[in-house]
């Protein structure tokens, strides 16, 4: 037998390209599976091939476990018995005891036979998938080899992927026999061995399409920074020069449109607009509106938001049909992006003028004139009158340095006050719930005030219950719940 194993490992190795010692795991494995069947299916054994003579030794074995843990007599045993074979052992260590080596016969060579060639498979299918990916191919171009369920399986030279019917582009009839590019998505590793996933809906397929046509990309004289897509419909993607003489977008559309037309045509005549990408935040939201023109524009970093106005004529515009417009223009920068008209803008600003007046009037024990005086020359927060250098503040018209050292540690107890508070309600809340991403010390305070003091606490609120009790926007309290409840499913 073990001459025979032997010559079977060296040529099963040079028959299917692979290393002796793959063939040699899949043997052992094979030769454990079938000594099973003669003891248990739930018992473990392990099988040492000697890689010079082809003898082979069999083991059988325990885990070791602590009494109380013990529950399964074919794959456990419990510490005390174990001990009495080896005093040193420890829990978490295996108890193994040899086996005489089994006569397989023929079925038991039939089922080994199976294992093996099943190993090689897998072994051949990683060796082509590691091939593959040294080459840093991230588009992949082949030809639908059948249609499974509505997903396409896709044959790229020895390589076989799956485009999955939801990666496909709206509307795309994809048949047998087409030639398709598609993105390399991921790869999933299930029981079957590594499957290749590709998408076509990705941004990242438009980007890498754009690499193809463009080669000013790959010589580094420009890049594409961010793409948004809504697939089959219409692209954003925002590009930057890294040589002052190239325009980017003059350079992605290329000579009467042929560039940008060959990405189109890849992805279904899917219309692209492509923005200017801007260091500035706001600059490069301005540019993602796109055709829309914007008439002012607010940033909220808290918030990392943006207030933008443009007028009633360009409004429908910076929308879209079906607010794909500014939706895109949101996933592109990374930036929330609230539209409003002059009028809506006014009235916000209006209603923010009013909440900072009753705040100043009350927490600082002033008049509306001296409140109005503030806000007017740019002072929108208690911290602000509290730190803001004394010689800016000398500088406002009817301010006396009296006035402002009064205004100054007003606002500063006021703070500390407050402070002060928010640390008393913290005592009582969780660490895991302070701890949470997203979660602020005065966002805790108001939970807490609610009586919402764990992690689990939040986890269990509404999205409407959250924002009633602290006043955050829809979205982010979303955010935050999704967070909390994150280890229910881990």
């Amino acid at each position: 037998m073990s001459r025979e194993l032997l010559l079977l490992v060296d040529a099963l190795a040079r028959e299917k390209n692979v290393a002796k010692e793959i063939v040699f795991g899949a043997l052992e494995l094979a030769l454990a599976s079938a000594t099973k069947k003669r003891i248990h299916d739930e018992a473990e054994v392990r099988v040492v091939i000697d890689r010079a003579t082809g003898n082979y030794d069999t083991f059988r074995r325990w885990l070791v476990v602590p009494e109380n843990e013990y529950v399964n007599e074919y794959l456990q045993i419990p510490l005390p018995e174990a001990q009495k074979d080896d005093p040193d052992i420890e829990p978490g260590d295996y108890l193994e005891e040899p086996l005489e080596p089994i006569d397989f016969g023929r079925i038991g060579a039939q089922a080994a036979k199976q294992v093996i060639l099943q190993k090689i498979r897998d072994a051949e299918r990683e060796q082509i998938l590691a091939d593959f990916l040294d080459r840093k191919e991230h588009v992949v171009f082949g030809t639908i080899k059948r249609m499974e369920r509505g997903n396409a399986v896709i044959e790229a030279g020895k390589i076989e992927a799956l485009l999955p019917r939801d990666q496909m582009i709206p509307k795309e009839n994809l048949r047998v026999g087409d030639r398709v590019r598609a993105y390399l998505l991921r790869i999933d590793r299930g029981a079957r061995g590594p499957q290749i996933i590709l998408s076509r809906t990705a941004p990242e397929f438009v980007i890498k399409l754009f690499e193809l046509e463009v080669p000013e990309i790959e010589d580094g004289l420009m890049e594409l920074k961010a793409c948004a897509r809504d697939p089959g419909m219409r692209a954003k993607i925002a590009v930057k020069s890294n040589d002052p003489r190239i325009d980017p977008i003059g350079t992605c559309v290329g000579l009467r449109g042929s560039r940008v037309t060959a990405v189109r045509n890849e992805i279904g005549g899917e219309n692209i607009d492509i923005v200017l990408w801007s260091a500035d935040p706001a600059q490069f939201v301005i540019g993602a509106l796109s055709p829309a023109e914007v008439t002012s524009i607010v940033v909220d970093e808290e918030k990392h938001a943006m207030d933008v106005v443009v007028d009633e004529d360009n409004l429908a515009i910076a929308i879209g049909r079906s607010g794909q417009n500014v939706r895109l223009a949101s996933e592109l920068t990374g930036w929330t992006i609230n539209l409003m008209t002059q009028d809506e803008s006014a009235k916000r600003s209006e209603a923010e003028y009013a909440v900072t007046r009753v705040t100043f009037m009350e927490k600082l024990d002033i008049d509306e004139e001296l409140a109005d005086l503030l806000i007017e020359e740019g002072f929108s927060t208690l911290e602000e009158v509290a730190y803001v250098p004394l010689a800016e503040m000398l500088e406002i018209e009817g301010l006396d340095e009296g006035i402002v050292n009064e205004l100054r540690n007003r606002a500063r107890n006021v703070l500390l006050t407050e402070a002060i508070a928010t640390e008393e309600k913290l005592e009582s809340v969780s660490e895991d719930l302070i701890g949470l991403e997203g979660m602020t010390k005065e966002l805790a305070a108001k939970l807490a005030e609610h009586d919402v003091k764990t992690r689990d606490d939040l986890a269990e609120l509404a999205v409407d219950e959250l924002t009633e009790m602290t006043g955050i926007d829809e979205e982010r309290a979303k955010e935050i719940i999704l967070k909390a409840r994150a280890h229910w499913f881990e």
